[in-house]
């Protein structure tokens, strides 16, 4: 029986899609460290993680029998994606099931933050009435600046357009502006004319240190910062530093460089009692609408990876998919792409006497991998033959 283990208190959908297709599910609450992992692993055929489980190439080293990670976040810088390819391990993650979470908690940092909310609800149970306007404002007319325009920037775009706000954004790629929004050439640019603020940048280490002393300067007086994004992008330090200064007028912040892994640790932060900066615990797409649709879309897609080889949106293998005909047997073989491989496949598949009914080929860097469907059994010794061969990375007989 294939065997899942399940961290960090996901979904009960993760689990039951899993169960519903045969497997042996273990869950654990926390995330674990290296150690832990590597002990944990042992016997695993697919793990389920989010953001706080680092999968390192050593856990991944001596996990023998890993076939598949899923990541039931957006991100997969917590996983070593190179090492998990390179032995054959596929991995999944949920690239749109939490945008509108992370949009809506956007949306109401912006506005909470423009009527100094935080202030305001703090005085209140300090049992102070401070009724003033001075500070609180509209965002209708005012301008959101958005770093990073993918799938969380884009739908905030829109959004923040329909409350009257006007959007100019940055981003490294070539995007499609979406309604009235504005495209600009540099960080620079944006921070001169930004009222607010917000990242929405991926987790490539490229990307660290973005955003520090230096920005913090060129932003406007008064502006407001977010970041929903990455921890390590930002120096926390410097943007203590531009609130307490008084040029920042408020920030709020849901990632950190360094996070606990389980709920009710301790929590440190250069960032804690501020005036008028909100702290959540990386809550962004932590809503049960997300928490539901990425555990069916994650189990889904192990499911059927375990199931008929399908690679359909995986981040680290080539992408493809090929409808499994009643009857078929399927060979799933991932690996080298060098040349000759589909010939060298084909033709071991002739000499033992098996027809080829469907098959594909995909191409991803310097792996490949080809699904046949053949039209009788497939003999141990066509399978001993592949795996055998110099390129192989693993081969899966799936019916």
């Amino acid at each position: 029986m294939l065997k899942a283990l399940l961290l960090e208190n996901l979904h009960p959908q993760a689990r039951s899609i899993l169960e519903a297709a045969g497997f042996e599910v273990t869950t654990r609450t926390g995330a674990l460290d290296e150690s832990e992992l590597v002990e944990a692993l042992d016997g695993v055929h697919v793990l389920g993680i989010r953001s706080k489980t680092h999968v390192t190439a050593a856990a991944l080293e001596s996990a023998t029998d890993l076939v598949a990670i899923g990541a039931y976040c957006i991100g997969t810088n917590q996983i070593d994606l190179g090492t998990a390819a390179s032995h054959g391990i596929a991995t999944f993650n949920a690239p749109f099931s939490n945008t509108r979470s992370v949009v809506e908690i956007a949306i109401a940092d912006i506005i909470s933050l423009t009527r100094r909310q935080t202030e305001l609800d703090k005085a209140m149970h300090d049992g102070v009435w401070n009724k003033s306007a001075i500070g609180a404002h509209e965002v209708r007319g005012r301008t959101l600046g958005i770093i990073g325009y993918g799938n969380i920037g884009t739908q905030l775009s829109v959004l923040a357009e329909n409350l009257g706000m006007s959007v100019v954004f940055y981003d490294t790629a070539e995007k499609l502006a979406l309604g009235n929004a504005r495209r600009l050439d540099s960080l620079d640019e944006l921070l001169d004319v930004a009222d607010v603020v917000t990242l929405h940048v991926d987790g490539r280490s490229g990307n660290a240190g973005l955003f520090g002393a230096k920005q913090f300067a060129r932003m406007r007086p008064g502006a407001l910062f977010l970041n929903l994004s990455r921890g390590f992008v930002v120096d926390y330090a410097a943007l203590r530093d531009a609130v307490v200064a008084g040029h920042v007028a408020g920030a709020a912040v849901d990632v950190f460089p360094v996070e606990p892994k389980r709920k009710g640790d301790a929590f440190d932060s250069e960032l804690r009692g501020l005036p008028n900066v909100i702290l959540t615990p990386h809550t962004g797409g932590s809503t049960e609408e997300a928490q539901d649709a990425i555990g069916q879309f994650v189990s889904n897609k192990l499911r059927d990876y375990l199931a008929t080889g399908s690679t359909t949106l995986s981040v680290n293998l080539p992408n493809l998919a090929l409808d499994q005909p009643p009857g078929a047997h399927r060979l799933a073989y991932l690996h080298r792409n060098v040349p000759g491989v589909l010939a060298a496949v084909n033709a071991t598949l002739a000499e033992h006497g098996v027809n080829i009914e469907g098959q594909l080929l995909a191409t991803r860097g310097e792996l490949g991998y080809v699904v046949t469907d053949a039209g009788s059994a497939v003999d141990q010794a066509v399978v001993d033959a592949l795996r055998s061969r110099p390129e192989s990375v693993r081969l899966r007989v799936l019916s």
